[in-house]
């Protein structure tokens, strides 16, 4: 049956009940065999992404709904499939009410396609067995933090799923059957078959990086003298301090200001020399370049006008409000390699955890990242679409890095730094109202080039259980900003001198 066919063939029933949202036609429904009755709900805007999200726009999952849908048709014996789609709560809400009311549904799978559409919560509620899958560089956010949750709160029904290899998720599957006749504990036997299937940790030397850190007295000296701008809304004035950094928003008229003041000719240079530092541009044009660039010089014109070392801006927010002109990614990835702070996405948090790492290090730029667990190769993979190519300082050695447009939405310019592999990674968040630091250490050992989601893509392996790094999303978020170096003792010597607690989260 092709795709087309395939999809055209849904129950009214289903197709009613989710409206604008196409339900795919139930799979093995005339296999005599079958024994165990199994609910697909696909979580996601529509088969066709029509908006910047993960994946990217325009993003066509059809391809990847069919081939999960045949494999386990294929591989899982005695099973049926009812395969359908749903865009959040209240649809799912819907497609539970209608198995209740027509009966024989063992169990459901979940699998998060988009980030943070909410399916998983009712279903995991009605205390049907319920498998949490994570369509990787798709749903990542949404599943991480919503797993979490369900993992804090102890849901014995819930099993997870969030590996690359297809095989993992068809044994997962088996274990309705098995949970079925035995009454057994459904998210144990998945978590067996989960680690089962988890590689060993590797050669967990990593490779020398002498790192002189400043004292915590020194360190806590030079962050009371610095501030952080932060570019929200068109609002202004102070905001607080956050481990001594002074934090002021800027209204997005003033940073619009500064890029139409920018000198074009200054521009023009500073888009040149990205043009010869980049491996390569793909996508991107050479008048992106010059904007971006302009936009570099807007970031650096408010830091020496607010006396600030640091700059966190609402960059989509801004972009599609048509308040800002250009996107922030490369200006961003250009002053962390001047050893000062760039701040994705207004994240306040995450860009005072940067700039308390900068200082702290004497220069080594914090890179912020939306990870991806990926089990099968015990891997967490930090995904931004910015990133410095001088991880190790200002006056340390550069990697590679091209210019791609930015992933969500396939416009402007943004960054793929292919970071080096080796190395010791600390990753952090501070956060002041509890008086915690997150920790965890990973050792850097490649770049995925997946055209999916963010462009650059640090494939690292946690010094630790890698099963209790699935843990804290919900309470800290999707963010975390990683450094190079082995930062462990020096970072508790801070939460020491600040008296906070280190939060170890692998």
């Amino acid at each position: 049956m092709n795709r087309r066919n395939f999809l055209a063939r849904g129950t009214a029933a289903v197709a009613g009940a989710l409206g604008a949202v196409s339900a795919p036609a139930l799979l093995a429904a005339s296999k005599p065999e079958a024994t165990t009755r199994i609910r697909i709900i696909y979580s996601l805007h529509g088969e066709k992404q029509d908006r910047p999200d993960w994946p990217n726009k325009g993003f066509d999952f059809g391809p990847v709904m069919d081939r999960i849908n045949r494999e386990l048709t294929r591989r899982c014996r005695h099973f049926e499939f009812v395969p359908t789609l749903a865009a959040g709560e209240e649809q799912a809400r819907k497609i539970l009410a209608e198995d209740n009311a027509a009966g024989g549904i063992d169990g459901y799978l979940i699998y998060q396609m988009n980030c943070w559409n909410r399916v998983i919560q009712p279903i995991a509620a009605s205390g049907k067995p319920v498998l949490y899958a994570d369509f990787q560089y798709g749903g990542s956010g949404g599943f991480l933090v919503y797993n979490a949750a369900l993992l804090r709160n102890q849901a014995r029904n819930v099993g997870f799923v969030a590996s690359s290899n297809l095989r993992d998720l068809v044994e997962a599957v088996e274990c309705f059957a098995t949970v079925k006749q035995t009454g057994g504990d459904f998210a144990a036997a998945t978590a067996e078959v989960r680690l089962k299937h988890t590689p060993k940790p590797g050669r967990m030397t990593a490779k020398s990086d002498p790192l002189e850190c400043l004292s915590p007295g020194e360190c806590l000296r030079r962050l009371r003298e610095s501030k952080i701008l932060a570019v929200r809304n068109q609002n202004a004035g102070p905001a607080g301090e956050f481990v001594g950094i002074k934090v002021e928003h800027i209204p997005f008229a003033e940073l619009n200001e500064a890029w139409e003041k920018a000198d074009r000719d200054e521009a023009r240079a500073v888009a040149d020399q990205w043009t010869q530092a980049a491996r390569k541009i793909e996508g991107v044009s050479r008048e992106t370049l010059e904007t971006s660039a302009a936009m570099y010089l807007a970031q650096k014109a408010l830091l020496k006008k607010h006396g600030a070392s640091g700059i966190t801006i609402n960059c989509l927010g801004g972009f599609y409000g048509g308040h800002i002109h250009a996107y922030p990614c490369l200006g961003f990835h250009q002053l962390c390699n001047e050893g000062l702070v760039g701040g994705c996405e207004c994240d306040v948090r995450s860009a005072v955890t940067m700039l308390v790492g900068t200082t702290l290090t004497q220069g080594r730029p914090g890179y912020i990242s939306d990870p991806v667990i990926n089990t099968a190769k015990r891997h967490i993979i930090y995904a931004h679409c910015v990133a410095a190519n001088k991880v190790f300082g200002p006056q340390g050695k550069t990697n590679p890095f091209d210019i791609l447009t930015h992933s969500e939405d396939r416009q402007g310019a943004s960054v793929r730094s292919l970071v080096p592999s080796g190395y010791m990674t600390t990753s952090l968040e501070f956060e002041q109202s509890r008086k915690e630091i997150l920790f965890h250490r990973a050792i850097a050992r490649d770049n995925d080039p997946d055209d999916r989601a963010c462009r650059t893509k640090l494939c690292a392996e946690p010094v630790g259980d890698i099963e209790k790094l699935f843990r804290q999303w919900d309470q800290w978020s999707w963010h975390r900003v990683t450094f190079y170096g082995d930062l462990k003792e020096p970072v508790y010597a801070l939460a020491d001198a600040l008296g906070w607690k280190v939060v170890e989260e692998a």
